[in-house]
């Protein structure tokens, strides 16, 4: 069972009708209780960091969450802003991140992005695998996924980087450290390619 962490943040009915046309159990995750049973989570986001941050602190959920990958090693996919948050902190906000993957989120700097539109990087653009993952079955530099994000995850160590974009100039766009997943882009909203990488997941 796939569950879907609920705090306010992200689009929690795409990803279960993704699911749902998988053919694949999955479940919105709103109190404690429905962490019982669950074999992978997935952590939606969008909007600004330290918003994210205090909406899953406020929700209650963190604690369980935190018991869940840290202790139990189950699997998390964070998305876009989900997956900013497995970060230190980010240039964005004051609060600190998660730190499940040690880095520094931080914002394109609009003097290497050749657009008259700089900001925010929006629409689809293609990943680069930078390493074997069961993740990325399927996948390659062809593989187009929708992004709308302002700001990028830099790892502090590069074994974390999974995948790299280029948006002026190339910046890390899926990370992945143990048992945690993050990707900058939005597979609920990025048709065949999306619905591979999260059913990938599933079957991690």
């Amino acid at each position: 069972m796939i569950g879907i962490i609920d705090y306010g943040v992200g689009n929690v009915k795409a990803f279960l009708n993704v699911y749902e046309r998988l053919s694949i159990p999955a479940k919105s995750v709103r109190v404690s209780s429905d962490f019982i049973g669950l074999t992978k989570l997935i952590l939606p986001g969008v909007g600004a960091f330290d918003h994210a941050i205090n909406s899953l602190n406020e929700s209650g959920l963190r604690e369980n969450l935190e018991e869940a990958v840290c202790k139990n090693k189950v699997p998390i996919l964070g998305i876009c802003v989900g997956m900013q948050m497995l970060a230190d902190s980010s240039e964005e906000g004051k609060l600190p991140g998660l730190g499940w993957i040690n880095g520094t989120v931080k914002k394109f700097k609009t003097s290497s992005i050749p657009f008259v539109t700089k900001l925010p990087h929006m629409g689809w653009n293609t990943i680069k695998p930078i390493k074997s993952n069961q993740l990325l079955s399927g996948l390659d530099e062809f593989s187009r996924f929708y992004f709308l994000h302002s700001y990028y995850f830099e790892c502090q160590d590069k074994i974390s980087d999974l995948t790299s974009t280029v948006y002026g100039s190339e910046f890390t766009s899926a990370v992945n450290l143990n048992n945690v997943f993050g990707v900058q882009f939005h597979p609920e909203k990025s048709h065949s390619d999306g619905i591979k990488l999260l059913n990938n997941f599933y079957s991690l």
